[in-house]
């Protein structure tokens, strides 16, 4: 279970500029910060909130961390905002449903 709210840890601009870098592959600490406007340190906080929400993974290369993303809270995400947008979708279709049965029932003047 992740420790951090998938929300709060996309609601930061850098974090998702972190995710777009890492949707092209693999990439250690170093190359993440070249692609932001802070330091390898904070880089290195921002993935840590990544990690605790389960979207990227580390591994080991020598001395450095490889980091990666994971596709399933992606994939969960996906499915959660499929569900809300086809709410909404009934409810303007209702709306759209109502208006036209209304406009048909008017008298013409």
């Amino acid at each position: 279970m992740a420790e951090t709210d998938v929300f709060v840890a996309l609601a930061d601009p850098t974090r998702r500029r972190l995710v777009e870098v890492m949707h092209d592959g693999e990439s250690s600490v170093t190359e993440l910060a070249e692609h932001v406007d802070i330091e390898q340190p904070g880089v290195s906080r921002h993935l840590r909130i990544l990690k605790d929400a389960g979207f990227v993974n580390v591994r080991a290369d020598g001395r450095r961390r490889m980091y990666s993303l994971r596709p399933e809270p992606f994939e969960e995400l996906a499915e959660w905002m499929r569900r809300y947008a086809h709410e909404e979708v009934d409810r303007v279709e209702r709306l759209a449903a109502f208006v036209e049965d209304s406009h048909d029932q008017e008298e013409p003047r």
